[in-house]
């Protein structure tokens, strides 16, 4: 399997804000497996994913042994669990709901420490051929996390990463999560649900979260969302070097080789000012005088 920093998770947008309940380690096998899905190319129902105690444990930092006792409790317990999405076809408007397994079939491979899984035909469509909706993020920004909640909360942060703002109906938020019948009261949904997701998020995440609520009348219906990069991402920006070999070439006096705009577009438009002293400064010219500054 590819090294923890290489494996991205790729979902339809209607499966983020789906309605369903993982354990951690549930949560956990889910993602690992998906990261492994190409999701532009065809998923097929007999496509085999596999996870092995040894990656286990290295990509949720936890012991091996206690990687072998996670994954022989998801194999039986996760071929049981459904995601319910809305409005899942859009060319089937009369539908208003499906409820679907994620797995079709699960296996704990005890001679090789390993489980391997196959995802029901009902998923396929939602983790492979993705063109339009979905989302993407790095499997390593939530492999730390211990609040179910803090997972979930960050897949539908992700969402919106372009605004960094994300506001969300309580009562939608509860129905995602599968908890519409408990912490009545906001202040308990906040202790046990908001507080760790945010804490979570915060800590192990590659962004930073703050939030706020909204009262309609005297009752709190929407929470407030922000959310930014942590600014030590900056620091990742390499400017590539190299001698110069005539007067010609398109290189400053120093010789930076201005061969990626859109790259650095994307490093102002992330980090704004803070990157600037790792922009060569013929590009800032070149991408103000393009209107990408």
């Amino acid at each position: 399997m590819k090294n923890k920093d290489n494996l991205m998770v790729y979902k339809a947008n209607q499966v983020v804000e789906a309605s369903y309940k993982l354990t951690l380690n549930e949560q956990r096998v889910v993602l690992a497996c998906i990261a492994q899905v190409h999701s532009r190319e065809a998923l097929l129902t007999t496509d085999e994913f596999e996870l092995s105690a040894k990656d286990f444990a290295k990509f949720f930092s936890v012991s091996e042994d206690r990687a072998y006792h996670s994954l022989i409790e998801v194999a039986e317990s996760l071929f049981n669990r459904y995601v319910v999405i809305d409005n899942p076809y859009l060319d089937r408007p009369k539908i208003k709901r499906i409820k679907m397994r994620w797995i079709s079939s699960i296996e704990y491979l005890t001679d090789e420490g390993k489980i391997a899984l196959c995802f029901s035909k009902k998923m396929l469509p939602y983790l492979s051929e993705l063109k339009g909706q979905f989302t993407r993020y790095e499997l390593k920004h939530v492999g730390n996390m211990t609040s179910i909640y803090g997972i979930r909360l960050y897949e539908l942060l992700m969402q919106w990463r372009t605004t960094q703002v994300r506001v969300i109906e309580v009562d939608s938020l509860k129905r995602q999560f599968e908890i519409e019948n408990k912490y009545s009261a906001i202040k308990d949904f906040k202790k046990y649900v908001i507080d760790p997701a945010i804490k979570d998020i915060n800590e192990h995440s590659n962004y930073d979260v703050t939030w706020n609520q909204k009262k309609t009348g005297r009752s709190v219906t929407h929470l407030i969302f922000e959310f930014k990069e942590k600014e030590s991402a900056p620091s990742l920006v390499k400017v590539k070097k190299q001698k110069t070999k005539n007067k010609d070439d398109n290189d400053d006096k120093d010789g930076v080789i201005i061969d990626n705009i859109e790259y650095f577009a994307d490093m102002r438009k992330k980090y704004g000012d803070a990157v600037t002293k790792a922009i060569p400064v013929d590009m800032i010219e070149l991408l103000k005088s393009q209107g990408l500054w």
